[in-house]
């Protein structure tokens, strides 16, 4: 089954839905004031949190190569002062790169973001080892 690249595989609500609470986690909020914003059961929202803080690193790795790969000039982001806000830097350093490189017409950044960890940013198990398949 493919998935629409505006949702995540195992979760119900939207990537946008997602994406605005994972951006609200960096910049401060709990899980109970997230869920009032967005509309959400804090339980739920809590489940994001939890799944996304597990991989922050790796997300923030992932997103940070493929910033090099879109950019041939790019400017890496400077720490963010959080492990939250460096990882949120990097996704929107990639989207914005992304978004200089191609047309994207009615995309949306949290699309791009789905596109990108191909529906699997909060599934277990993603990302996979990184590996570098360049030969030597």
């Amino acid at each position: 089954m493919l998935l629409p690249v505006g949702v995540l595989l195992r979760r119900a609500d939207t990537l946008s839905v997602i994406g605005a609470a994972l951006a609200a986690r960096a910049r401060g909020l709990g899980f109970r004031r997230i869920a009032v914003v967005v509309g959400r059961p804090a339980e739920t929202v809590r489940g994001w949190l939890r799944r996304f803080a597990g991989r922050l690193e790796a997300v923030r790795v992932v997103f940070t190569r493929w910033l090099g790969a879109m950019d041939p000039d790019p400017v890496m982001p400077e720490p963010a002062g959080t492990r939250w806000a460096d990882a949120l830097t990097a996704i929107t350093a990639t989207v914005r790169a992304v978004g200089q490189r191609f047309v994207l017409g009615a995309v949306t950044p949290w699309e791009v973001v789905g596109a990108i960890s191909s529906g699997r940013l909060l599934a277990p198990g993603w990302p996979g080892e990184l590996i570098n398949t360049s030969c030597p």
